[in-house]
C-alpha cells in the first residue's frame, strides 16, 4: 500500500537548483534514511513532504486517510506556551481526556491538591476509561520520562536548545501517527536515549522517512536509503555498508562514463572549428548533438575524495597527567579522586548521561574551570587542538578563507608536501566558490565545521573534541572520521556518536554519575556488550540469592460463613456480574456517539453510580470469600 508518493519535484532557492525532477515513494511499513550533503536540501524537502513548503514544480501525494507527524529541525513552539500545551496541542477526545489526567497527577505531585478536588480526579478517570485511552497514557508516560520531562507547566522560553529538542521529540512521537517524518532526530541526546529511540523507532508499527547523520542509529532503524545528489534522488535497498559499496560502485561509473564523453565532446569540438556552417541537415543535427553533449559536460560530477594526513607537531615522553582530580558542583559531585597517564598515541572516548561531566572534564584539562582538587599536568611538547560545543566568536564579519588563513596559509602534508588553507577547506566541504563567503553568513552547522577546521590545522598533537559531528552530514563525517584515524597524535573525544567511536578509540571513560570513571578498554560496542553480560549476571545473582519464602501452612478457617453470609455471597456475584455488564452497555452507547445530550448526562451519571456500587460490592465479597476461606 502506498502511503507517500513524490512526482517530479523540483525546487530552487535563488539562483540555487536543489533537486530537479525528482520521483520516489514509500510504502507502507518501510522505513527510510534520507542522506545528502548539508545544503543540498534534505530539510527543504521534508518541508515539502509535510507540506510547510511548496515545490516549484511537481507534486507530493500522501494518502488521504493517514495521519503524518512531522519533526522540523527547528520547533515552532509558542513560546509563552508551557510544555504541556505545546506537547498536548491537537484536539482530539483522546488527548484532551489524557491532557487532563497527566494536569491531575501532576498537580498533585507538586503538592497542589487543592486544584485537583476528588470529582476532578474521578471525572479524568472516568473520561480515559470511556475512551480506552489507558495504553495512550502509558505510552505518554514512557516517552516522558525517557526524555526527563517532569514539570509540564515549565514555559517553553525556559528550555534550553537540548530540552526543546526533547520536547519536540516527545511530542511527534506521542502523536498517534501512521507516517513519521524526522529531521536529525538524535541530535541533543546521549547514547543511551539514542539507543532507546533506536529500539522504540525499529519496533514501532509505522512508516517513517529520516534525515540522520547517525550511522549506527540508521543501520538499525532503515532498511533503505535514499540520498540526493547533484539535483537527482538514488535509492539503495540496503543498509549502510550496502549504500557505502554501491555508492562508490556508481561514482565509479559515472567517472568513467565522464571520460568517455569527454573524449568524445573533444572530437566533435575540433569538427565544430574546422567544418564550415552547417547546411545540410546532417550537419545541423550533429551540431545540435554537440550542444547537448556541452550541457552534459558543464554538469557537476561527484567524485569520491581521497584521505590525506597532515603532520602534527612533534610529541615527547611525556603526555599529560592527571593525579587525584575532584571537583563538586554544590549539588552534584562530577568526579572523585581520578587519575591516569596518557601515553603517546592514545585515542581515548568519553561516554555517559547527559549532565554527569563529560565536557566539565575537557574544559579542566583546557584550565577553562579550576577543579577542586588534585592536579592536571600537560607535557612541554604539547600543543592542544581544543573544538568545544559553544563554538568559536569573532570580532568583525570576515569571509571564510580570511579567517582560516589568519591561523595557516598552508598545511603540511604528512608526505611532505603542502597544499594551501583554500584546498584543505575545499576537501572537507567548503567548496571554492564558497570560500569568499561572510563567516555571519554560514548556516549552524557551518560554522560548527568551520570552527572544526580550525582547530585541525593548527596542526596539535593532542586533540580534545566535545561532540565533534553534531550538524555534519554523512559525508563530512566520513572525511572526520579518515582524518582522525590518520592522525598521530593523542585524542580525548566526547560523542554519542558510537559509529565514529567504534573506528577511532582504543579505550573509552565510562562516566557513570556521582563522581566514578570507569575505563574500559575496547571500543563503545565491545563495552555496551560487556556491561549488558553484566548487568544480565547481576540479575541471575540476585534471583539465586532471594530468600525463598516458604508457603504458609492453611490454617483451618474456625469463622465459617453462616447460611445468611453464604446466600449473601452469592448474591453479590450475581449483582457485580450485573452492573460490570450494564457498565460496558453505557460504555458502547457513550463511545458510538449516538444520542441526545440528555441521554449523555443521564449515562454519565448512571456510570458514576455503577463504579461507586462496583467498589462496595467488591470490597464486601472480597471480605466474605476471606472469612470463607
Amino acid at each position: 500500500m502506498n502511503y507517500l508518493t513524490i512526482n517530479n519535484v523540483t525546487k530552487a532557492v535563488g539562483e540555487k537548483l536543489l533537486f530537479e525532477n525528482i520521483t520516489f515513494g514509500l510504502e507502507k511499513g518501510q522505513k527510510s534514511a534520507l542522506i545528502a550533503r548539508n545544503g543540498t536540501g534534505k530539510s527543504t524537502l521534508l518541508n515539502i513532504i509535510a507540506g510547510r513548503e511548496a515545490p516549484d514544480a511537481g507534486q507530493v501525494v500522501v494518502r488521504n486517510d493517514i495521519v503524518v507527524s512531522y519533526l522540523p529541525q527547528m520547533d515552532n513552539f509558542d513560546e509563552q506556551d508551557s510544555i504541556l500545551n505545546a506537547i498536548f496541542d491537537e484536539e482530539t477526545p483522546v488527548v484532551r481526556a489524557v491532557k487532563e489526567y497527566e494536569t491531575c497527577v501532576s498537580l498533585l505531585e507538586s503538592g497542589r491538591s487543592d486544584l485537583v478536588p476528588q470529582e476532578r480526579m474521578d471525572n479524568a478517570i472516568l473520561e480515559i476509561d470511556r475512551l480506552n485511552a489507558w495504553d495512550y497514557e502509558s505510552k505518554i508516560k514512557e516517552i516522558l520520562s525517557k526524555f526527563g520531562i517532569h514539570d509540564i507547566f515549565k514555559n517553553i522560553n525556559e528550555l534550553s536548545g537540548g530540552q526543546r529538542k526533547k520536547a519536540a521529540l516527545a511530542k511527534t512521537l506521542i502523536a498517534d501517527t501512521d507516517l513519521l517524518i524526522l529531521d536529525e532526530p538524535t541530535n541533543h541526546l546521549d547514547v543511551e536515549m539514542i539507543e532507546w529511540l533506536e529500539n522504540y523507532l525499529s519496533s514501532a508499527n509505522i512508516t517513517l522517512l529520516m534525515v540522520t547523520h547517525d550511522r549506527a542509529f540508521l543501520d538499525k532503524v532503515c532498511s533503505d536509503i535514499y540520498e540526493l545528489s547533484n539535483g537527482n534522488i538514488y535509492h539503495y535497498r540496503g543498509k549502510y555498508d550496502y549504500f557505502v559499496e554501491k555508492k562508490a560502485e556508481r561514482l565509479a561509473n559515472e567517472a568513467a562514463e565522464h571520460d568517455r564523453l569527454r573524449n568524445l565532446y573533444r572530437r566533435e569540438l575540433e569538427w565544430v572549428h574546422t567544418s564550415p556552417q552547417a547546411r545540410t541537415s546532417k550537419a545541423r543535427a550533429r551540431i545540435n548533438n554537440f550542444e547537448k553533449l556541452q550541457e552534459q559536460m558543464d554538469r557537476k560530477v561527484e567524485t569520491a575524495p581521497e584521505a590525506f594526513k597532515v603532520q602534527s607537531e612533534r610529541i615527547g615522553h611525556k603526555i599529560l597527567e592527571i593525579s587525584h582530580l575532584d571537583f563538586a558542583y554544590p549539588d552534584q559531585t562530577i568526579i572523585k579522586d581520578f587519575s591516569y597517564i596518557f601515553k603517546r598515541g592514545e585515542k581515548c572516548g568519553i561516554v555517559g548521561k547527559n549532565g554527569t561531566g563529560k565536557s566539565t572534564f575537557l574544559k579542566m584539562i583546557m584550565g577553562e574551570v579550576r577543579p577542586d582538587g588534585g592536579k592536571i599536568t600537560p607535557g612541554l611538547t604539547i600543543q592542544f587542538g581544543y573544538f568545544s560545543q559553544k563554538g568559536m566568536e569573532y570580532a568583525g564579519n570576515k569571509i571564510v578563507l580570511e579567517l582560516v588563513k589568519e591561523h595557516a596559509e598552508v598545511i603540511r602534508m604528512d608526505n611532505g608536501n603542502y597544499i594551501s588553507a583554500s584546498q584543505f577547506l575545499n576537501h572537507f566541504g567548503f567548496p571554492f566558490s564558497q570560500q569568499y563567503t561572510y563567516y555571519q553568513d554560514l548556516s549552524g552547522g557551518e560554522k560548527r565545521k568551520l570552527h572544526l577546521l580550525i582547530t585541525l590545522l593548527k596542526n596539535p598533537n593532542f586533540l580534545i573534541l566535545d561532540e565533534p559531528t553534531n550538524d555534519f552530514d554523512i559525508d563530512t563525517l566520513n572525511l572526520l572520521e579518515d582524518f582522525l584515524d590518520n592522525f598521530g597524535g593523542c585524542m580525548l573525544i566526547v560523542s554519542h556518536d558510537r559509529w565514529l567511536m567504534n573506528k577511532l578509540v582504543d579505550h573509552i571513560f565510562v562516566f557513570e554519575g556521582d563522581g566514578k570513571i570507569k575505563d574500559y578498554y575496547g571500543n563503545y560496542t565491545e563495552y555496551r556488550q560487556a556491561r549488558d553480560k553484566e548487568i544480565k549476571a547481576q540479575k541471575r545473582i540476585e534471583k539465586a540469592n532471594r530468600p525463598v519464602e516458604e508457603k504458609p501452612v492453611k490454617e483451618v478457617n474456625k469463622n465459617k460463613l453462616s447460611y445468611k453470609e453464604k446466600r449473601e455471597l452469592e448474591q453479590l456475584e450475581v449483582d457485580i456480574e450485573a452492573l460490570e455488564t450494564e457498565k460496558g452497555d453505557i460504555e458502547s452507547k457513550m463511545s458510538a456517539g449516538v444520542g441526545t445530550p440528555e441521554e449523555f448526562a443521564e449515562w454519565g451519571k448512571r456510570y458514576a453510580d455503577i463504579n461507586i456500587f462496583l467498589e462496595e460490592k467488591t470490597n464486601r465479597w472480597l471480605e466474605l470469600s476471606e472469612k470463607e476461606g
